[in-house]
C-alpha cells in the first residue's frame, strides 16, 4: 500500500491457521443460525405443506450462506464474526476496502468451495496461491490480511559522534514533513538497496536538505552521516521545544 507521502507500507497477510480458525467460527455461527431458522420455520409451517417447508429451507440456506456474509462483510469493512475474533479482515488486492460486489462474489463462490467440497477446494487454493487466496478471493480480487498488528516504533536515527559539535551549533530549520519521512525511511531501508540506488537516493535527499542547513557540514563527511545528523538534531530540538511548551502550559494552567 502506498500512502500519500509515496512511502510503501507492507500489509501482512493472514496466516493459514488464523484464517482456518476464523472460517470455523463463521461456519459454526452459520450452522447455528440455519438450525434455529429451520426450527422456527417448521414450528410456523408445520407438516401441513411439505413443499413450502422445503422452499423455506432453500431460502434460509441462501440467506445464511450467501446473503448474510455479503451484508456483514460489506457493512463491517471486510470483517465477519470469525475474522473479528481472529483479528483479520478482507481487503481488495490493492489493500483498499471491499465493496458489496467483492463480498457477494466471495460469498457465492465460497458456498461452493467451502460447503460444496467440505472446504477442500478452499484449503488447496490457499496453499497453492502466493497470497493465500481461496477461489472466492481470486475471483473477487481480494486478500485476507491481519487487522490487529503490534506497532513497532523504529529507533530514532543516532547522531554520528563526529558531527555532534557541528549539529549543535548549526542552524537547521524544520524539514518539510514529506522530506523528513522520506529520509527516515531511507535510513531504515538503506541496507536493502543496491549500492547505486543507495548512492543516488542519498545524494538526492542531501541536495534537498542542504537549503535547510547553515553552515554546511564538512565536505569529507558521508552523505548518510549528514542525513542522520540532521534528522537526529531536529528530533532533539523538537523534543526540547515540545517539553518546554508543555512545562509552560502546565505552569500557566496551574497543573501540578
Amino acid at each position: 500500500m502506498v500512502i500519500g507521502e509515496a512511502v510503501a507500507l507492507d500489509v501482512p497477510l493472514a496466516g493459514f491457521g488464523v484464517r482456518l480458525a476464523g472460517a470455523l467460527l463463521d461456519a459454526v455461527a452459520q450452522l447455528v443460525l440455519l438450525f434455529v431458522g429451520v426450527l422456527l420455520l417448521v414450528a410456523s409451517v408445520g407438516s401441513f405443506d411439505r413443499a413450502l417447508t422445503q422452499a423455506g429451507v432453500v431460502v434460509l440456506m441462501a440467506m445464511v450462506f450467501v446473503g448474510l456474509p455479503t451484508i456483514v462483510e460489506t457493512m463491517s469493512g471486510g470483517r465477519s464474526l470469525g475474522k473479528l475474533a481472529c483479528g483479520t479482515r478482507v481487503v481488495r488486492a490493492d489493500n483498499g476496502p471491499i465493496g458489496s460486489r467483492q463480498a457477494l462474489v466471495r460469498s457465492l463462490i465460497g458456498f461452493v468451495e467451502i460447503w460444496g467440497t467440505g472446504g477442500v477446494a478452499a484449503i488447496l487454493s490457499m496453499i497453492l496461491t502466493a497470497r493465500g487466496q481461496r477461489l472466492g478471493d481470486l475471483a473477487a480480487s481480494t486478500v485476507v490480511v491481519r487487522d490487529r498488528i503490534r506497532l513497532v516504533t523504529p529507533l530514532p536515527a543516532p547522531m554520528p559522534p563526529h558531527l555532534t559539535r557541528w549539529a549543535a551549533s548549526a542552524d537547521i530549520s524544520a524539514l518539510p514533513s514529506g522530506l523528513a519521512m522520506t529520509i527516515r525511511q531511507f535510513l531504515l531501508r538503506r541496507m536493502t538497496l543496491s549500492p547505486i540506488a543507495r548512492g543516488q537516493l542519498g545524494a538526492q535527499l542531501l541536495a534537498e536538505v542542504r537549503p535547510h542547513v547553515n553552515p554546511q557540514p564538512p565536505d569529507w563527511v558521508s552523505q548518510e552521516d549528514i542525513l542522520m545528523a540532521v534528522v537526529a538534531e531536529r528530533g532533539r530540538r523538537d523534543f526540547l521545544r515540545l517539553t518546554a511548551e508543555s512545562d509552560l502550559r502546565q505552569r500557566l494552567l496551574g497543573i501540578q
